[in-house]
């Protein structure tokens, strides 16, 4: 766990918990937390199922499968050449890095290294060592009742661990965008809960169903995620009757920052996270980016800003996002789009159309107030409540 300074403690407190989450449907695992790292002796559960739920805990920055031996130098010397020689591909050069935290063992780090690396390169024709840059590292580890030895080390999701940096909102689409950008707010820490808006019947259940798809992709990555479902259609349609020129995307979008602002109050969450990428789309240049959340006085997190559409598609695609957001049902983002939409607003001219909307501030609070919470847990759909009423 690639922590350190005062918070290490926390940090690594909460990297255990997620770690016993994830790997809770293992009854039989074992865990020997030490300084920086954390032993887990799976007890017979699939190593494939373990290593595929511990690549879902951020604040790991690593992790390898290691085999065990008695201390005992013969039965070290044994498992390391039987572990040489069921790689996949043999190797041509190699080193061993022994690592002895037993100091009552008879042999000290650097004679280990001769006598572990000396066995296997005369059992292996054609092998030699490199200490600089070796095709695989042998780590040896002596501890006080076992060795463990390993090959292997795949890399962890990295960042902090979840809830270390706070609460924020997502406001989750349905495209490509938007869950990634919740999962690099989450690798950064952060709990997430994400907002939906959509606008039945101009979109379809099955929009409705994608984003929810898309929450449980996401929840798989933390403990829990709330899903609040914003029925946007009255607002919507209401700003689209009173104006449909060149600034409509602005409005529309500057109404759901409004809410969504809200909703985080609410709930009690510091930020809006947000799938912008800058010069992607209209409502993407600097000045919309400015008249649009100019509307709203908490943080916005845009993790995905200055990055181009193929590095996000490379996320969406390793985080399992990307099959879910390319199926063919379309958000309320699409929904009335002016031939061109306005890429410089007027801040100015914005707020004094809003002004002249005098129906605005009505149907936001009612869309606040009707906004329905389902809770995702685990990749599975946990309980959906009612609308919340004050």
């Amino acid at each position: 766990m690639m922590l350190k300074g005062k918070n290490r403690k926390r940090f690594e407190r909460s990297v255990m918990i997620q770690i016993r989450k994830v790997l809770s449907s293992f009854p039989e695992v074992r865990y020997i937390p030490e300084f920086g790292r954390v032993y887990v002796e799976l007890g017979g559960a699939a190593y494939e199922q373990a290593s595929a739920s511990l690549q879902r805990v951020f604040g790991l920055a690593s992790f390898s499968p290691a085999y065990h031996a008695p201390l005992e130098l013969m039965a070290i010397q044994e498992t390391a050449l039987g572990m040489m020689q069921a790689l996949p591909k043999q190797p041509k050069t190699f080193k061993v890095t022994v690592r002895r935290v037993n100091k009552a063992f008879p042999h000290d780090s650097q004679q280990m290294n001769y006598l572990v690396g000396g066995y296997v390169l005369q059992a292996i024709p054609g092998l030699q060592v490199d200490v600089r840059n070796p095709e695989v590292e042998l780590r040896v580890e002596i501890r006080e009742d076992k060795v463990l030895l390993y090959v292997e080390v795949i890399e962890g999701a990295g960042g902090f661990p979840s809830g270390t940096s706070g609460k924020a909102l997502l406001m989750l689409s349905g495209g490509i965008d938007s869950p990634v950008a919740g999962w690099l707010a989450m690798r950064k820490g952060l709990t997430m809960e994400a907002i939906h808006f959509h606008s039945y019947p101009y979109t379809s259940e099955r929009a409705k169903d994608k984003v929810i798809e898309l929450a449980h992709q996401l929840a798989g990555y933390t403990d829990s995620l709330k899903l609040h479902m914003v029925s946007f259609t009255e607002v919507q349609t209401s700003i689209h009757r009173a104006y449909q020129d060149n600034l409509l995307v602005t409005l529309i979008r500057r109404a759901m920052y409004r809410i969504a602002e809200r909703i985080a109050q609410r709930e009690g969450l510091g930020a809006l996270v947000t799938g912008e990428s800058l010069g992607q789309v209209a409502s993407q240049t600097l000045p919309s980016l400015h008249a649009i959340g100019h509307v709203v006085t908490m943080p916005l997190l845009q993790p995905l800003m200055m990055m181009d559409k193929q590095e996000i598609i490379g996320i969406a695609e390793s985080i399992g996002t990307f099959p879910i957001s390319i199926l063919p049902y379309e958000d309320c983002c699409s929904l009335f789009l002016p031939p061109s939409p306005s890429t410089n607003p007027n801040l100015r001219l914005v707020e004094k159309l809003e002004d002249s909307m005098t129906f605005l501030n009505e149907l936001i609070d009612k869309a606040v107030l009707e906004t329905e919470t389902i809770e995702v847990v685990h990749g599975q759909l946990k309980q959906e409540t009612n609308a919340h009423l004050f």
